[in-house]
């Protein structure tokens, strides 16, 4: 099967509700579950990420999704970086996540901690947090009391500061279902468990379900375009994909003239992909169609290449999209009640694109429970840190 560039970019929109938001009602957690999560470092991104794909959405309802209902948990995902998952999901997830080699630890020898001593203060993290919530500093006293005080040693340099050896875990507890975030304690953040789930019992069953969600989203792709979404090593993602292939997980493609892979039986294609990528589209900060969406350079052609990234890394800048490509970057500002969205084409907006624009950046400040005001020129603000 040969498959176009216009194809796989058609496809990703419409299944990223790029095209068309979900319509009213839709729950928060398919939502974000389609993106295989919202980068939620920034808790206000992933309510845009989110919230800009469903109709009438506002930063309220993902806020109740987490937590109220509970649909939807904060914890650490792919790449070990903060997400909002759907609680349903984090049987496969924690599964998967935990099953995907990381590299070797950064820390010396008598700073680092040993495998048993991880488990551990993993261990204690989930039984600290089991049916209440802490901040930083009272999980860590429970840690320590927990396990010794070898785990609150302050030996780790971070922000010219030392932090405690347990921290070095922290991704590891969230990844594994034994941590999440909670909602903020004044200016403290805070830390709970999960709603109780069971992982999968194999982690071969979680790589597989995780990679044909990842194909179903992002496909076409190329075992290195997974293994950069998820920080894997290419050769254990290159294997990993030659193992899916041979039980008939996944099938083969010809994607611009390069070999890449579906999901097995998930062929279906738009039939008029201009009429689909056609318009204008704002991304927040960290989207996750920004950062998963490959080969990057179609999707970030000429100047944008240099203008949107960061070093070659996706989702430092918001992105403005023009017809399913990266042409300019925005940013907004809140004061008050409302919010002023800058945007920044590369190149010359029609009339009717610069109407579109506007229509987008009022619908930026509904999801934010704002009134915008949409200014076109210079943005000023470098990537996000």
């Amino acid at each position: 099967m040969r498959i176009t560039w216009e194809q796989a970019s058609a496809r990703r929109t419409e299944r990223q509700y790029l095209r068309a938001p979900a319509p009213p009602g839709t729950p928060v957690a398919e939502v974000a579950g389609a993106l295989l999560g919202a980068h939620a470092q920034v808790l206000s991104a992933a309510e845009l990420s989110v919230g800009l794909r469903a109709e009438g959405m506002t930063r309220a309802d993902v806020r109740a999704a987490l937590w109220e209902d509970r649909t939807l948990v904060r914890t650490f995902g792919p790449r070990g970086t903060v997400h909002l998952l759907p609680t349903a999901e984090l049987p496969f997830w924690t599964a998967a996540l935990t099953a995907i080699p990381s590299g070797a630890s950064p820390f010396p020898p008598d700073v680092r901690l040993g495998a048993e001593r991880a488990a551990q203060v993993v261990a204690a993290i989930g039984a600290a947090l089991d049916g209440t919530t802490l901040t930083l500093d009272e999980l860590g006293e429970e840690v320590v009391a927990r396990t010794g005080p070898w785990a609150g040693d302050r030996v780790m340099p971070a922000f010219q500061d030392m932090w405690p050896r347990r921290r070095q875990v922290m991704h590891r507890a969230g990844r594994s279902g034994a941590l999440c975030f909670g909602p903020d304690r004044g200016r403290k953040v805070t830390y709970t468990r999960p709603p109780h789930f069971d992982p999968l019992p194999s982690a071969d069953q979680a790589l597989a379900t995780l990679v044909r969600h990842y194909l179903r989203a992002y496909g076409p792709a190329a075992p290195r375009h997974f293994a950069r979404w998820a920080a894997a090593p290419g050769a254990w993602s290159d294997r990993l994909f030659a193992s899916l292939a041979a039980s008939g997980e996944i099938e083969r493609a010809d994607f611009e003239g390069e070999p890449a892979w579906l999901a097995a039986g998930d062929t279906d294609f738009p039939a008029d992909p201009a009429s689909v990528l056609r318009g204008i589209r704002l991304l927040p900060y960290f989207d996750a169609y920004g950062i998963a969406a490959q080969p990057r350079e179609r999707f970030f052609p000429g100047p944008a290449y240099e203008r949107a990234l960061a070093r070659g890394q996706a989702g430092d800048y918001p992105l403005l999209l023009v017809d399913g490509v990266v042409a300019g970057v925005w940013h907004q500002r809140r004061r008050g009640s409302r919010t002023t969205v800058t945007v920044e084409p590369l190149g010359r907006l029609t009339a009717r694109q610069e109407r579109e624009l506007g229509e987008r950046a009022e619908r930026v400040g509904e999801v934010l429970e704002a009134r915008a005001e949409l200014a076109i020129g210079k943005v000023m603000v470098g990537p996000h840190a």
